[in-house]
Formats: structure tokens, sequence, C-alpha cells
């Protein structure tokens, strides 16, 4: 007992050393009760599966890959990460659906103008190279095995498309089969926007449960709406219950919330994932929530009276499983970790991680088409620091980026440290420590400062500090988030230690 106590002490100080502290990583959850996020950061359209006891999740990954992380957790509240599903660049990756069909897993998605799968025959995989299912214009696929075992894809728009026995080919043409549920037209919303169909038969019913009113914009914009049937294909009832969840005013917490997915836990209770925005916090992406699900005497599913997304929620039953979520990284292994995504240009050759220390391979003459290699931040309040070495021809840093337009950024060369926004730069210094030393920004509720030091120990703050509210979806479009991480352009390596994520 006394080896175990001193084991987890040591560990908690290992921990702590690399800013991965219990407060950053753990869920602000009692005995009793959890709140929302369940995942903090960018983690939109969830799409989750159990498996007897095992919950596996996973989500839009639009331009970063690796893509289609996923999440694996026992209680719901508590996730880490397994595996990606998608290692080769077919576009932006947006609404998944992940299922189970027999002893085979497949994840259905749009990318690039058509429809996608990936199989494996464990979350874990190996996972196959992606299928195009050549079913164009449209998006979110929902995935559904009829009772008498055809299989379906339900469409955005309201279509369905039948699939071949083994579910990757399409078995003729999409055909209109719902018009979905229209909302008072005094609402403030984007657009009607019908998608995101995820199906489920349940007690004698199918059900469809839909996103409408548009993924962002006003607060009040998304929403989950459902409907049911005895026939697959329809004709289908609208709930009396719809919205099942929506933003009612500006007030509430949570922003935008919509797309949601049904699944029921070991012990007989329902709960929906869906995705919504913090109020204020635009710049986190949409992050994904949970709550409870109880099922009427009349066969249709609600939130209970009285639940809301931003108090507290009775927690779910179940053995609490491993919190993996932590972005730091001490490069102590020999693969990248999970945590870690590029943008756009994927190049894995880039990388190589060995002896605590990740060396990567400088990309284009200029910070625009360097691509970086990104972490999903997930707080209001963070600092990202990180000790560097550079050949000479070099320049690389650390980044807080939205896209090749909206991002900020600490560049260091062999000569000189800078501050830069988008292409401005707002603050330069002769570098500290020439080719090798320490970077630190600090991300305080959406306003950013700067720091460099020779040792790590002494730090000199930059005079500029940035106001970066602004980068988000409503600004900028793209339906990204504002991501930390590094990056390396020019002709040469940067080596980066210890990447410190600290709440």
């Amino acid at each position: 007992m006394k080896q175990l106590f001193f084991g987890l002490l040591i560990m908690a100080f290992a921990l702590h050393a690399l800013g991965v502290t219990k407060q950053s990583i753990y869920k602000k959850i009692d005995n009793q009760t959890y709140t929302n996020p369940v995942l903090g950061g960018d983690y939109p359209d969830p799409s989750i599966l159990r498996v007897g006891n095992d919950f596996y999740m996973t989500h839009s990954s639009f331009n970063y890959y690796p893509g289609l992380l996923i999440w694996h957790s026992t209680d719901l509240i508590h996730w880490e990460r397994v595996t990606h599903a998608l290692n080769k660049n077919v576009g932006s990756v947006w609404a998944p659906d992940f299922v189970k069909v027999k002893d085979t897993y497949y994840i259905y998605f749009p990318a690039g103008g058509t429809l996608w799968a990936v199989y494996a025959k464990s979350p874990a995989g190996p996972w196959s190279e992606p299928v195009d299912l050549k079913i164009h214009g449209f998006i979110d696929p929902g995935h559904l095995v009829a009772q008498d075992g055809t299989r379906y894809l339900y469409l955005s728009n309201g279509y369905y498309i039948k699939l071949t026995a083994d579910g990757l080919a399409a078995d003729g043409e999409a055909v209109k089969f719902y018009e979905g549920w229209q909302f008072p037209q005094t609402w403030s919303t984007e657009c009607f926007c019908m998608e995101s169909p995820k199906a489920n038969y349940h007690n004698g019913y199918y059900y469809q449960t839909v996103a409408e009113g548009g993924t962002a914009g006003p607060a009040t914009s998304h929403m989950v709406v459902t409907a049911r049937s005895k026939n697959p294909l329809g004709p289908w009832e609208n709930s009396p219950y719809n919205p099942i969840i929506h933003t009612e005013n500006r007030d509430e917490t949570w922003w935008s919330q919509g797309h949601g997915t049904l699944v029921d836990d070991a012990s007989g209770k329902w709960w929906i994932l869906y995705h919504a925005y913090e109020k204020g916090f635009h710049t986190l992406g949409r992050q994904t929530l949970m709550l409870p699900v109880e099922w009427t005497k009349d066969g249709w599913f609600r939130i209970p009276q009285g639940v809301k997304s931003g108090n507290k929620i009775q927690k779910p039953q179940g053995i609490p499983s491993n919190d993996g979520i932590g972005l730091s990284d001490n490069f102590s292994g020999n693969t990248l970790g999970l945590q870690w995504q590029f943008y756009k240009l994927f190049k894995p050759e880039r990388v190589r991680v060995a002896d605590g220390k990740l060396t990567l391979t400088a990309e284009g003459n200029s910070f625009a088409d360097s691509s970086p290699l990104l972490v999903n931040a997930a707080d209001k309040k963070y600092e990202i620091i990180v000790e560097y070495a550079i050949e000479d021809g070099v320049t690389a840093g650390l980044t807080l980026y939205y896209n090749e337009k909206a991002n900020v950024r600490l560049a260091v060369d062999s000569k000189q440290a800078s501050v830069i926004v988008q292409q401005s730069r707002k603050a330069h210094y002769p570098s500290l420590a020439g080719n090798h030393g320490f970077l630190r920004i600090l991300n305080e509720n959406n306003e950013v400062s700067f720091y460099q030091s020779a040792d790590g120990k002494n730090w000199t703050k930059f005079d500029r500090s940035i106001d970066i509210s602004g980068y988000n979806h409503n600004v900028f479009a793209e339906f990204l988030s504002l991501r930390a991480g590094l990056f390396a352009f020019g002709n040469g390596k940067a080596v980066f230690r210890n990447f410190i994520y600290n709440k």
C-alpha cells in the first residue's frame, strides 16, 4: 500500500511539472453530479455508440489530420483517446456517424463533396483506407440497420439511400422521405438547414433525430428535433416535445445547442450527446455536452423537466474510466501523441519523436504555408510553453491558430523574436537566446500575451497583448476553433522539448 501511495505521489508531481494538473484534466464533478461540457474544446457533431459497458465516440475533424479521433469511456464523463480512424486527406471531414454492424465498426462521413466510409474490427483499429461511396450532394449521413437487415443512410435535407449488404456502396438513388419539423418563423435562426439525421430503433418505432436552424449564427439558432415511424422509410410523425434541445435566449451559458446523438447505458438509462458554443467563447468551437433523456408513456423522448445544460446534473452510473484529455507532451515516446494534428497539409514524415524531443522539418517559405502542428485548446484561460532549438534558416515558434487568416504567433529565428498577428508584425526584440530558448503564450479569457526566455525561468514579456475573441466561425467561417501549437518554416529543422499546456 505504501508503495502504491508513493507511486501515485511521484506521478502527481511529474504531471504537475508537465503542466498536467488534476485541475486541468478532470471534469468538474463530485460523487453524484457533473457539469457540461463532458468534452471541452472543439469536438462538434458527436457520434457515439455503446458496446457492453464501453462507449466510443468520434466527431467532425474538418481540415485537421490525422482525422476522426476516437474516444473511449466507461462512464460518459471521463474520456481517453484511442486512435485516429482516418490517415489519408480526403478533404474537410464533417459530421460522421459511428456504428457497429455485427462484428465490424463503421464510420460514415462527408468530405470533398462525397460520402465516405472507413471500417475496422475494433475501435482501436487498424482502420481501412477510406471508401468513396460515390454519394454526392449530401452531408451528415446517419446509418440504420432496419429490422429486416436492410442498411440505409439517412441524409441531409430529409433524404435516404439504400446501401448494399456490406454497407460500402449505394444500392439505388437518394429519395426524399421527410420534411422535418417547422419551427416558428419568428425564431432567430440562421436557416432551416435540416441535417445530421441520426437513427434509432426503440420499442417498435424508428426514430430519426435531426438538427435544424443552422449550427452557428444567433445564440438561438441551432436545435435538436425528432420524429418517429413504424417503418424505417416513414411516414414520419414529429415529436410533440420538439425542439428537444434549444437555446431559448442569449442569457444562457450554452449557445447554438444542437446536433444530438442518443445512447443508452448499461443500466437502461438514456442520454443525448450534442454540441454547443459557450457564451463569450466561440473561439473554443463547439464543445460536447450531455443531458439525460427520459421516455414518456406514449413513446417519445425528452429532456426531464428542470434539467438545464448549464446546471449540475446527476451523473451516469458506471465505473469511472481513465481521463486522457491532457494536452501537454514531453515527447517521451517514439510516435506523435494522439492530441496532435496537422492543419490541411498532412505530412507525418515531417515529424520525428525520440529521446524526449520532437523534431519538426520546416515546411514552406512563410507561416501561411507552414501547416502548423496543433492541439485542441479546451479552456478559457491557459498557457502554452515550449523549449526550442532551431537551425539557421528556420523560423519557428508557438501559435494560436484558427486558419490562415486568423492567427497570432510568437516567432523566433536565430536573430530575433516577434509577435505577429495574421501577417502584421506587432512587436519584435533581439532574440534573448539565439538558436535555443523558451517561448510562452498566455491566453486569459481571449486576451493573449507573449513571453520569451533564455533559461525557462526568467521571462521577458512583449509589450503587445492581443484580443482574439473574434477568431471564430461567425467571423471567419469554416467551423473551426482557435487551437494551440507549433510551427516551423524555412530550410532546416526545429527541435521542441516539453510542450506544456497548463490551465
